[in-house]
């Protein structure tokens, strides 16, 4: 039978299930990547399994988010997050050093693997032929603990590329062009699998760009083949020996397909406040930008930054514009050293940023409220920028640096197009330079992990009670990030490892007057709107609601991870009718929901005073009932509900 990549890769590390879509399946996992702002929850529930050590070939700890230190407690999980890799057995990437699914990249990802990261844009990775997973901590954890990866088996969505870019388009229109058809829900359940003629003149850093925002469509992943792309990209970093060449075989199926001529693509942006509001740049009434931001951990690779330096070489940007420039690693800002880039930029009057997320994720460059601000980024929710009333369009390279000069959003067209500086060699030993190696296991026994008292453990779930008896909170709309409920920002963010500090900033864009209430209140149910809980994996959006009592959310349509991390913490993501009755303050009774969650049942009813009958859909698959049943993954584990999987044949070689 022929098989699509995506089939091949999940077939070749499947420990349980069957490969059909909508239903439970564990894979093994041969890679593990963690970042600072989620790492702190991940690695104390890591410690809370009782493990000796990880129990995958290789896991690598990332500080690349919560860098500013505006006080010790950034630094306090630095301290924690190095020593305990160095007592597990994880590589430790330390600040600075760059973001890390562009070091992943350059370092580690290897074509045929599967690699599940504490981070959304873990994705990335797919652009060497890996099955790369975002997913929430705790399943990141015990995944690192041995105990394989459990989701939904996806549907493959077949993508066919003819043609080549023009001299005006780049691999970010790719990604927007599917963000225009799909926009953000469209993607949910899939993964979007690459192939055709086309592919071919993508490079591995144009492929990374659409893997990385592929996610904000709702998809789980996408891949492409590995090819001689691949190798030249493995070559370059002197790993040309892990080079394997993977594609689907010929005439293989798909559950969806589309395409996509590269040649007929136009420069395309993204117009505040979703990554799905898509537009031609063409289109745009004249947009005057006051900032443009290059580079996070998507579009700061070299060819990236040597695009922008091209355009911008000989000319000085708009006396109106504040450029800010992101290398995305310590290799690139090396190699744009060494080839003249950095030179060419900073003569534009480019600010030149150290390779962190940074402005991103709202720490630094925040913008002037209500103005526009232009970005190569891959998200654009309100407020995610570390300015609540922010308007922030994303883009291009080519377009970004077209529109630093002009100071008004305008397409490369525009301009005239330098020649690109050739790159530098790259100098991959600068990560075995910086990167912490794995220690004996003799030696790492005896290593103290250092806890500052900023490091709190996660709460842990009762089990899901026999009955239910809460008022309403909160009553949201469609598309709410987890950036709201667990906000971007130097702030908000120095606390994300203390979840009791991080709960106070919980849908304060929305309802400052939430988190008193929810204490209050002891407890309660939200009610949200459609595709609940898009963007990043952070599971304090989780972590949080259990902290405040919260047992159920119900909501229309749930975003991917943020679903599976409401079940792992133990709260039930029920689904709610778009005309249900429900206000704030309204008390809902809801008799046998443990019953009801563990056996089976489709639905229960919420019975509201002042109100109707509310409905709510329990529609969950067999392993995330048990998980629901034991009062959340962490208890499920423990009880022994997740016996360590036997690798296949196919994983262990």
């Amino acid at each position: 039978m022929t098989q699509n990549l995506t089939q091949k890769l999940l077939a070749s590390h499947l420990v349980s299930g069957e490969l059909t879509p909508g239903t439970d399946i564990t894979i093994a996992v041969d890679q593990i990547l963690i970042e600072d702002a989620t790492g702190t929850m991940t690695a104390m529930q890591f410690e809370m399994l009782g493990v000796e050590s990880v129990a995958v070939p290789l896991a690598v700890m990332y500080v690349d988010h919560n860098v500013l230190q505006i006080d010790d407690k950034n630094m306090q999980d630095h301290h924690y997050l190095r020593t305990f890799s160095a007592r597990y057995g994880l590589r430790y990437s330390p600040a600075g050093h760059g973001i890390s699914h562009y070091i992943h990249l350059e370092h580690f990802a290897r074509p045929g693997g599967v690699l599940v990261g504490a981070d959304s844009h873990t994705s990335t990775a797919g652009a060497l032929g890996m099955f790369a997973l975002g997913a929430g901590g705790l399943e990141v954890a015990v995944a690192m603990a041995g105990y394989g990866f459990d989701f939904v088996c996806p549907a493959v969505v077949g993508v066919e590329l003819t043609g080549e870019l023009g001299s005006i388009t780049e691999a970010k229109d790719v990604v927007l062009e599917l963000l225009r058809r799909h926009d953000v829900r469209g993607g949910r359940g899939k993964v979007f699998e690459f192939h055709g003629d086309g592919v071919a003149s993508l490079t591995v850093s144009a492929r990374a760009t659409i893997c990385n925002m592929i996610i904000e469509t709702g998809a789980a992943t996408a891949v492409f083949p590995s090819d001689e792309q691949t190798r030249g990209w493995l070559r370059a970093q002197q790993r040309e020996d892990e080079f394997t060449p993977l594609a689907a075989d010929d005439g293989a199926a798909y559950d969806d397909v589309e395409q996509i001529d590269l040649s007929s693509l136009v420069p395309l942006v993204a117009v505040p406040h979703s990554p799905g509001n898509v537009v031609a740049v063409s289109e745009l009434p004249r947009t005057e930008v006051v900032q443009v931001c290059v580079g996070s951990s998507v579009n700061s690779s070299y060819e990236d930054l040597a695009t922008v330096a091209a355009i911008l070489k000989g000319h000085t940007v708009h006396p109106a514009v504040q450029l800010t420039v992101t290398p995305g690693s310590r290799q690139i800002l090396q190699t744009i050293i060494a080839s003249g880039v950095y030179g060419d930029l900073m003569e534009a009057g480019a600010r030149m940023l150290e390779p962190v997320c940074g402005p991103c994720v709202g720490i630094g460059q925040a913008p002037t409220a209500g103005q526009a601000s232009l970005r190569t980024f891959n998200r654009n929710f309100p407020g995610r920028s570390g300015t609540a009333a922010d308007s922030v369009y994303l883009c291009s390279p080519s377009t970004a640096a077209a529109s630093a000069l002009e100071g008004a959003i305008v397409d490369a067209s525009t301009v005239s197009l330098g020649e690109l500086r050739p790159a530098a060699a790259p100098n991959p030993g600068v990560h075995d330079v910086h990167i912490a190696g794995v220690l004996p296991a003799s030696v790492r026994s005896g290593i103290e992990i250092e806890r500052g008292p900023n490091l709190v453990p996660p709460p842990q779930p009762e089990p899901l009670p026999a009955d239910l008896d809460a008022p309403v909170l909160i009553v949201v709309g469609d598309d709410i990030s987890t950036g709201d409920m667990a906000p971007d920002g130097a702030i908000a963010m120095s606390v994300w490892s203390n979840i009791e500090a991080c709960a106070r900033f919980m849908f304060n864009r929305l309802d400052p007057q939430f988190h008193d209430r929810a204490r209050t209140e002891g407890g309660g149910v939200i009610v949200g709107g459609e595709n609940y809980g898009q963007g990043s994996s952070r599971e304090h959006a989780a972590l949080i609601p259990l902290f405040l009592g919260i047992r159920l959310v119900a909501a229309r349509s749930y975003a991917r991870i943020h679903r599976r991390n409401l079940i792992a913490a133990g709260i039930v993501p029920a689904l709610i009718a778009a005309d249900a009755d429900a206000a704030v303050g309204q008390r809902w009774m809801i008799e046998g929901l443990r019953e009801a969650v563990a056996n089976g049942a489709t639905s229960v009813t919420a019975t509201a005073d002042g109100g109707t009958p509310v409905t709510l859909t329990l529609d969950f698959s067999p392993g995330e009932r048990a998980v629901l049943a034991a009062g959340g993954l962490l208890s499920h584990v423990r009880s022994g509900g997740r016996p360590l999987p036997a690798q296949t044949d196919a994983h262990a070689s």
